[in-house]
């Protein structure tokens, strides 16, 4: 067998790694430097977030027709576009 010298330093190892590790990710200007530019580009904004959901039929098609009318006029607003460059 390996003998104690060994199991102590397994031991050591138990013990230390996963301490060095939050110490290392835990720290909060690894997490401002790394988590947080990663985070803005991964979720949308607040004002892009839809705090209240439709809550019965009527609002729910209301909703879907006010999502249908932007995506016209963002439609129509990029085929004029296209037309006076072109």
């Amino acid at each position: 067998m390996a003998g104690p010298n060994l199991e102590v330093f397994k031991f050591g190892v138990y013990v230390f790694f996963p301490v060095l590790v939050f110490m290392y990710y835990g720290d909060p200007d690894w997490y401002d430097r790394n988590v947080l530019p990663y985070r803005n580009r991964l979720f949308p904004s607040e004002q892009k977030t839809v705090r209240s959901l439709p809550a019965n039929h009527t609002s729910v098609r209301e909703e879907l027709e006010r999502i249908k009318a932007e995506k016209a006029a963002r439609r129509a607003d990029r085929e004029h576009t296209d037309g006076q460059v072109s």
